[in-house]
């Protein structure tokens, strides 16, 4: 079976409670518990990271590149201007896909710039969680491709 690493970055641990206009109401554990389901019906396993810190989401990305087949991340703010995820991105030789809850081309300026979705197999932006089990399924695609 093929594993996939589940990177979600700063902020994303108060889902549930932040602009839940935005984000909806669910919250992480709710939207990892779906994730996890589908990925059963595709035969993926999943792992879980949560970091507020851009280091550590380069160590999960570095981590991921040497022991997994994928990656799903929502880099969270750092999408915008992190040229180290980027290029951690760049670096391993696993199929990521960038995930967004809501759909940044139609917020403010500068979220509408993705610096980390060019190292990406696509990006998905904008229809709440269910952007995570597209992620997936996509990831799917690309790995048995």
């Amino acid at each position: 079976m093929k594993k996939i690493m589940v990177i979600n970055g700063p902020n994303l641990n108060l889902l549930g409670k932040r602009k839940v206009e935005t984000y909806g109401e669910k919250n992480l554990d709710e939207i990892n518990q779906k994730i996890l389901e589908k990925a059963a019906e595709l035969n993926l396993i999943v792992e879980f990271r949560q970091h507020n810190s851009e280091g550590d989401i380069i160590n999960s990305i570095h981590e991921a590149g040497m022991n997994f087949d994928g990656i799903l991340i929502n880099p969270g703010a750092y999408t915008h201007y992190s040229i180290a995820i980027r290029d951690a991105l760049e670096a391993v030789k696993v199929p990521a896909v960038e995930v967004h809850i809501s759909n940044i081309y139609n917020r403010e300026d500068f979220r509408r710039v993705s610096v980390t979705a060019p190292m990406t197999k696509g990006q998905i932006s904008g229809f709440g969680e269910y952007g995570y089990i597209l992620g997936l399924q996509g990831l799917k695609y690309i790995l048995s491709s």
